[in-house]
C-alpha cells in the first residue's frame, strides 16, 4: 500500500475510496488550524514532543503514545519543541470499520467507545509498539496478486490487537491532565465544553472567569496555540456534523449547537467541512 507524507492526500484518498489510508510524517511541523475530518484516525507518536488537543482535551504527546480520534473530534498538533517530530498516522473511512466488524466484535470501538472522563490515549511500551510497527510494515509491504486482501485481512488483525489493548487499559482508565502549568486554561477548556451549545461568547468567558478578554485570550492561546474563538467554531461545527449524520434538519442542528445566525453557520460550516450543511446531509443520509 502506498505510503504518503501528508496528511491531506492521505485523508483524501481515505474518504474517495471508503477504506483506509496510511501516511508517515517526519520533519518540522509548523502549528496547524485545528480541524475535524469525515474519518477515524490513529496517531502514532515515534520522536519529538508535541500538544496535541482533541476536543477538550490537551496530551503532552511523546514517543510511544498512540491516539484514537473519531469524525466528530476536532484537533489540532502543537509543537512543543523546535526538534524533529516525526509520527504514523492511519486514517479510516467509518464505512469500511463498519463492513469488517461484526455482531460479536466492533472494530470501531476504540474510536467511539470513550466514557466522559475517558482518555484518547495509550502508551504502548517496547513490545507493543513493535507489534504496531510490524503491521503497519506489512501494510506498506503489501503488493502484487492479493495486495488488496492482504491489506484487509493485515489492517483487520491491526484492529484487533489496538482494540483489545484499548479496552483492557480503559478499565477505571481516566483522562490524563496536562502539565502545562496553567490550570486556568483547563477550567476554560471544561466550561467551553459544557456549554458549547449555548449562547457563548468571549463576553460570557469574562464575565465567568472574572478576568479581561485580552488576558483571557492570551491564557488559551498560550496553553492552546490557537484562539478561544476558532476553538468555539471548530467544536460547535464537530456537533452540528454529529447531529446532522443523527438525521437532525440543518435549521435545528444550527440552532442546537448554538449559532443564532443561519448564514454564519452555513459559512463556518462550508468552510471547515468544504461542503455546505445541506450538502453534507444529503451525503450522508442513509
Amino acid at each position: 500500500m502506498k505510503e504518503f507524507t501528508s496528511c491531506k492526500p492521505a485523508i483524501e484518498k481515505c474518504i474517495a475510496s471508503r477504506f483506509f489510508a496510511l501516511c508517515h510524517l517526519c520533519g518540522m511541523e509548523i502549528s496547524g488550524n485545528i480541524h475535524i475530518h469525515d474519518c477515524c484516525e490513529i496517531h502514532f507518536f515515534l520522536s519529538g514532543s508535541r500538544q496535541f488537543l482533541i476536543n477538550n482535551r490537551l496530551y503532552n504527546a511523546v514517543p510511544g503514545d498512540i491516539f484514537f480520534i473519531n469524525p466528530y473530534e476536532c484537533h489540532c498538533l502543537i509543537p512543543a519543541d523546535k526538534k524533529e517530530h516525526e509520527r504514523m498516522v492511519i486514517t479510516i473511512h467509518p464505512d469500511f470499520l463498519t463492513s469488517i466488524s461484526s455482531a460479536d466484535t466492533d472494530l470501531s470501538l476504540c474510536f467511539y467507545q470513550r466514557e466522559a472522563a475517558g482518555s484518547h490515549r495509550l502508551h504502548l511500551d517496547i513490545e507493543t509498539s513493535r507489534r504496531f510497527l510490524y503491521f503497519y510494515h506489512q501494510l506498506t509491504d503489501a503488493e502484487g496478486f492479493g495486495a488488496d486482501i492482504m491489506e484487509k485481512c493485515i489492517f483487520m488483525e491491526l484492529l484487533i490487537f489496538l482494540n483489545k489493548l484499548f479496552h483492557s487499559a480503559s478499565c477505571g482508565r481516566k483522562y490524563d491532565k496536562w502539565n502545562t502549568g496553567s490550570t486556568k486554561a483547563e477550567e476554560i477548556l471544561s466550561f467551553i465544553d459544557k456549554y458549547i451549545c449555548e449562547n457563548l461568547t468571549l463576553e460570557t468567558l469574562s464575565r465567568h472567569f472574572q478576568l479581561s478578554s485580552s488576558y483571557l485570550c492570551r491564557i488559551f492561546k498560550n496553553a492552546t496555540g490557537i484562539t478561544i474563538n476558532r476553538y468555539i467554531a471548530a467544536r460547535r461545527i464537530a456537533a452540528a456534523k454529529k447531529l446532522l449524520m443523527n438525521g437532525m434538519s440543518v435549521t435545528q442542528a444550527c440552532e442546537a449547537c448554538g449559532y443564532n445566525d443561519y448564514s454564519n453557520f452555513q459559512k463556518s460550516f462550508t468552510k471547515a467541512v468544504g461542503i455546505s450543511p445541506k450538502k453534507y446531509t444529503l451525503l450522508h443520509s442513509p
